[in-house]
């Protein structure tokens, strides 16, 4: 069942993903690609003989960010006058997420408040076994080394272990419920379900608290501990802890002025909490042991209408520690990239995806025709980007270190670019064959990245041959690919070109910088390829123009993507920065100022309710559609904003 998130929330040790009304899709367990234990969890009350599960239609609902957290509140509201106020977080230290219900009413109500869970521990429907220990108050259900435990405060009073089948509905755990009293059941094997109860009797303006505490450990016994100590702690104490935590964590980021934004106060603050929401998203998508990134929390685990998200893949984990670099992170950069040493390939390439823990994932690029060459030429140009900043002892300690791995990564791209343009390879797309400007722009990039480690290594032979081959590179791309309609094309498949237009076409410009806006000629082609984009690739959306990724896309309707989207107004930013200091250029950087800050503002109404930022938004409806959140675009929006921010700077006489 394909279910997109509105919320995220997590720890080191556990993701979380949710609805709008509270409900979990996703419990993420050891790590954040796998295991996902939840198939179904969430609140129903037993009220005037009828159940109001909490994610039905009759709750009107609100949920939003606690301030600079991952702390998530949300309010439920019933046409019977029965409310619930739900603060969602993550314990600090131990894998427990913390789900504290507040429940008030306008009127005497009588019943029973009940939590239901379908689990499907390790990723598995049969074959579980659960058990309710009546003596602490814990139900658990298991699979091989994934135990998940539920304990609450105050302990529950009943509960039942059932069957989710319907052949035998009379063990049903759902269907125990709806006379407000369950049987009981302490133990079952197979595929189950399970739920917990407590009785329910408020007067009109009175409140009732009820704290759930849902845990995940390796052995029963680690669980048993962990959830008794948590349940013992005070939950006020816990979720200041988190607060407090949080916003430390955000302290470090870089510091935002934005006097560019003046004059557009609402939007200033828009775009400081995006901002911060886009720094939260990130590292809740980082696996901090492994130092990989999942490029969304899974939400299609059948691979119904797609090939999934929750893998790693170089090229979008290139572009998300950059950016966490550049914002006042550079510990991610340092984590990602020793991952990248582990996993690189012995021909001194990167796999198309992986799981977070370094393992090949599944893929439809096993070959050399389909596998991606811009995921190596992005990771070497990030390698790059983060040596070409460190100083001192840390400098010379990463070169030591990475520089096997640029070796055979550089000499990996000469191999597949021996007359200039690539061999045949799958696009950043992942969906056609053939010669990209992009891949092309990649390997560029990364070819001069590692001549520049190499000099500083002394191998200056082998700089020579990789900032020549570069050239080579960039020459043949122009030369067979730039279209005397100002654009380039979209590949050459079978020895013909496409020319399809292709928003992947702006990487030649940012971020590998092929193209030059100090050079007059490749500047104009800068102007004509942006142009190009924005007159082909709009798509009218709440109001404004999104940016799709090529014309006659068909993925999910073909909508346009923030992905898209924020990468031109990048472009427009990297591109306004180049002219600051120009004479006569202020109209003009103002005018690309003032466009960028229209895609932005574009794509934060693209956001749900909470702030996600999706990978696409629905082109009918204007809805957050698909992959939310998306690394990539939270990492796009961290580069416009710091771009918009070093536009502030130059403004205010800082640079």
């Amino acid at each position: 069942m394909i279910r997109q998130p509105n919320v995220i929330l997590g720890n080191d040790k556990i993701l979380v993903t949710m609805g709008k009304k509270g409900e979990l899709f996703g419990f993420f367990y050891p790590r954040r690609d796998y295991a996902q234990h939840v198939e179904e969890s969430l609140a129903c009350l037993q009220v005037d003989n009828r159940l109001l599960w909490t994610n039905n239609h009759e709750w009107y609902s609100t949920q939003h960010y606690l301030e600079d957290t991952n702390i998530v509140i949300t309010e439920l509201v019933h046409s019977s006058g029965i409310k619930i106020n739900i603060r969602d977080f993550a314990h600090q230290t131990a894998s427990v997420m913390v789900r504290r219900y507040t429940i008030s009413t306008e009127r005497d109500i009588s019943g029973t408040f009940f939590y239901y869970s379908n689990l499907c521990v390790g990723e598995m429907h049969k074959k579980n076994s659960a058990f309710c220990d009546p003596e602490i108050h814990l139900l658990t259900q298991y699979w091989q080394d994934n135990y998940i435990g539920l304990i609450a405060n105050p302990a529950f009073e009943q509960w039942q272990v059932g069957k989710a089948m319907d052949t035998i509905w009379w063990t049903n755990a759902r269907y125990d419920m709806e006379d407000g009293k369950l049987h009981s059941n302490k133990e079952d094997i197979g595929y189950l379900n399970t739920v917990v109860g407590w009785d329910l009797k408020l007067k009109a303006g009175e409140t009732k608290e009820i704290t759930v505490f849902i845990g995940a450990a390796a052995k029963r016994t680690q669980l048993y501990k962990m959830m008794l100590e948590v349940v013992q702690e005070p939950v006020n104490y816990m979720l200041e802890k988190s607060r407090d935590d949080w916003i430390r964590w955000l302290s470090k980021k870089k510091l935002l002025k934005l006097s560019v934004l003046n004059d557009m106060t609402e939007t200033k603050q828009q775009i400081r909490e995006a901002f911060n929401r886009s720094l939260l998203t990130l590292d809740l998508l980082n696996d901090p042991k492994h130092g990989s990134f999942v490029a969304a929390p899974e939400f299609d685990h059948d691979f119904e209408m797609c090939g999934g998200y929750g893998y790693c893949w170089n090229r979008d984990v290139s572009e998300v520690a950059v950016a966490l670099l550049n914002a006042g992170y550079p510990e991610y950069c340092e984590r990602f990239f020793h991952w990248c040493r582990r996993t690189q390939l012995s021909d001194g390439s990167w796999f198309q995806r992986y799981w977070l823990d370094g393992n090949t994932a599944p893929s439809w690029g096993n070959f050399d025709h389909s596998t991606q060459i811009d995921e190596t030429g992005a990771t070497l140009y990030a390698m790059y980007t983060f040596y070409d900043g460190l100083k001192g002892l840390p400098k010379a300690e990463f070169l030591e270190n990475i520089w096997i791995t640029v070796l055979t990564g550089a000499e990996y791209l000469m191999k597949r670019t021996q007359e200039g343009l690539h061999d045949s390879c799958l696009d950043i797309w992942e969906t056609y064959a053939g010669v990209f400007s992009y891949t092309s722009a990649a390997i560029y990039a990364g070819l001069r990245g590692a001549a520049y480690i190499a000099t500083v290594y002394s191998e200056r032979g082998l700089a020579s041959r990789w900032l020549e081959r570069a050239e080579l590179v960039k020459s043949k791309t122009i030369e067979k690919m730039w279209l005397e309609e100002g654009y380039f094309a979209k590949c050459i498949a079978d020895g013909k070109l496409d020319t399809t237009v292709d928003a992947s076409m702006i990487g030649t410009f940012t971020p590998f910088n092929m193209l030059s806006p100090k050079d007059p000629q490749e500047r104009k082609m800068i102007y004509s390829m942006l142009s190009t984009i924005e007159s082909r690739l709009s798509v009218n959306v709440n109001g404004s123009n999104g940016i799709k990724r090529y014309e006659n896309d068909k993925y999910i309707e073909g909508n346009p993507w923030v992905v898209t989207t924020l990468w031109l107004s990048k472009a427009m930013l990297t591109l306004a920065n180049s002219l600051r200091n120009e004479p006569n250029s202020e109209n003009e950087v103002s005018r690309l100022v003032q466009g960028s800050v229209n895609y932005i503002k574009w794509a934060l109404k693209g956001t749900t309710s909470a702030g996600m930022l999706p990978e696409q938004v629905d082109k009918q409806k204007g809805h957050p559609a698909w992959a939310i959140p998306l690394g990539w675009s939270c990492a796009l929006m961290i580069d416009n904003i710091l771009l918009l921010e070093k536009l502030s700077e130059a403004k205010d006489g800082k640079i």
